[in-house]
């Protein structure tokens, strides 16, 4: 089988690449150029696609003896990710990039390019399990390693997408890819890993949208009193279950803790309340993408709302286009714009984003 493996300049993919090669497929390395100016060291851009990244992905593929490309897609990261995240968070929702990212750029325009030239598939360094079904089916699962485990963001591959895809990591502890890279003479066995939103340099994603969408001075307003408690900047840098970064005068409340409990960027309005006004088990989620066929019915399953979130006991069904969502019971901060996945056990059901959430009594 031909297979590209996306290569990010990181261990895990490093390691991935070496485990399609092993297995006996034809294996060519590609980097995504993502970053129209991407920083030349890693000190300066903390993801995974700066120059420096590159270059340790060719380091790589030349130790293993394999083709290395880069391919240009910054203009299509740019407007599927970087542009969707500010339209997010300026409507009052709460994106995550990496799955927009998966869903649209490693497993839509560069699965799309690999096949048009003639590969069979694509393989990337997630944490992640396919199993491969009597019946020729593939199922997305949860990693070995619960800790790395990114199912999550990987829950937007529809089947046709998941047919075409290879995980080799998904059997394997990060330490033991670490060592199994020490052992193959790669470079990049201890380089550390990418973190935070890769796009945003230092990490600041209030400051970062404040950059591209202004100040907007606004008002905080407790919700049982409905009094005005403070101000803010722009009410699109906040989320719903945010606690820190309010700048609240602590005198004027009761000395309880208060966090966001809604975000109205028509209005520039950021309501925040107590803890029990957070708590949800009921949500409706739209742009739906099943792993495989869309359930039949009510189904008992787990629904996971963020990357590192517990997963919670629920029932689903497809509403249409849309997914229905009742929690066995209350999870807090379910903000509009996460997406809630869902699973069966350690199989990967589907996902939607969050459009609304509710306590129904």
């Amino acid at each position: 089988m031909r297979v590209v493996a996306a290569m990010s300049g990181g261990v895990d993919s490093a390691v991935a690449a070496a485990r399609m090669l092993d297995a006996g497929h034809e294996v060519v390395g590609v980097h995504l150029a993502l970053s129209q100016s991407a920083a030349t060291l890693r000190e300066s851009a903390r993801g995974c696609c700066t120059i420096e990244d590159a270059g340790d992905a060719r380091r790589v593929a030349d130790v293993l003896g394999i083709p290395f490309y880069v391919w240009d897609m910054a203009s299509r990261f740019r407007e599927d990710v970087v542009e969707d995240f500010v339209a997010e968070y300026a409507a009052g929702r709460t994106p995550n990039p990496c799955l927009r990212c998966n869903e649209k750029i490693k497993f839509a325009a560069l699965l799309d390019k690999a096949l048009a030239l003639g590969f069979d598939a694509v393989a990337t360094g997630h944490y992640a399990q396919v199993v491969e079904r009597a019946d020729g089916g593939r199922e997305l699962h949860r990693a070995v390693d619960s800790g790395k485990d990114q199912s999550y963001v990987l829950g937007v591959l529809d089947a046709d997408q998941l047919a075409r895809a290879f995980f080799p990591l998904g059997d394997t502890t990060k330490p033991q890819i670490r060592e199994e890279a020490r052992e193959r003479g790669f470079y990049v066995a201890n380089k550390p890993d990418s973190h935070d939103i890769c796009f945003i340099a230092d990490g600041d994603t209030r400051g970062w949208l404040t950059s591209r969408l202004g100040e907007q001075p606004g008002e905080i307003v407790d919700a049982d009193s409905g009094e005005v408690v403070g101000a803010h900047a722009g009410a699109y840098s906040y989320t719903v279950g945010q606690r820190r970064g309010l700048g609240l005068d602590r005198s004027t409340l009761d000395g309880a803790p208060r966090y966001v409990v809604g975000v109205d960027t028509r209005a520039n309005r950021v309501t925040i309340g107590t803890a029990d006004l957070l708590g949800v088990n009921a949500i409706r989620g739209d742009h739906a993408r099943w792993c495989g066929p869309p359930p039949e019915g009510v189904v008992a399953v787990g629904a996971q709302v963020r990357a590192h979130g517990e997963e919670v006991p629920a029932q689903a069904w497809a509403d249409g286009d849309d997914v229905q969502v009742r929690l066995s019971s209350r999870l807090r901060g379910v903000a509009p714009g996460q997406s809630v996945v869902l699973y069966e056990g350690t199989r990967v059901v589907g996902s939607a984003t969050i459009a609304q959430s509710w306590l129904d009594r």
